[in-house]
């Protein structure tokens, strides 16, 4: 199981995760096999910005996990993503959260996401699509998510399929 977390809080926060989603699926080595609904949450780390729109899929993939984050960088940059600020506002924002039972802990690569675990933004939409299978140390998204306070600001924004693709 691969998957990714997307989220915007900039601009037209749905286009720009749907375009994401479109030139992932462009790439040769790269199939969307679903994508969970979007949830609008509150901002983490600095919070002085607009609600994000997230959402995670799950993909299979040729590429490397190395391979995989340069795909993941150049889309976001195709979509104007400019990094001025760590955990600040973003157009586009692509995370691998997780790839497959993988473990790398480098200065370019951290994964499983290091902090899948706390983040209900990613867990309750995760849930949708990663069903009962553990995503992070043994744990489900479910269990994951009952040591968890801040599930109230993870709201269920909208359903989403792949017709769009």
């Amino acid at each position: 199981m691969i998957i990714l977390g997307l989220g915007s809080n900039m601009g037209d926060r749905e286009r720009y995760i749907k375009s994401a989603i479109s030139e992932l699926d462009k790439q040769s080595k790269i199939t969307i096999n679903n994508i969970s609904s979007l949830y609008e949450t509150k901002p983490v780390g600095f919070v002085n910005q607009p609600n994000f729109l997230n959402l995670v899929i799950s993909i299979n993939t040729m590429l490397n996990p190395y391979e995989l984050l340069t795909e993941c960088l150049h889309v976001e940059h195709q979509l104007g993503r400019v990094r001025k600020q760590r955990w600040g506002p973003r157009n586009i924002d692509i995370d691998i959260l997780v790839y497959h039972s993988h473990i790398i802990r480098d200065e370019v690569l951290q994964l499983p996401h290091p902090r899948l675990h706390e983040r209900a933004f990613v867990l309750i939409p995760l849930q949708e699509i990663a069903y009962d299978l553990p995503v992070y140390q043994g744990l489900t998204s479910k269990e994951l998510l009952q040591t968890m306070n801040d599930v109230d600001d993870v709201v269920f924004y909208k359903k989403i399929n792949l017709d769009f693709l």
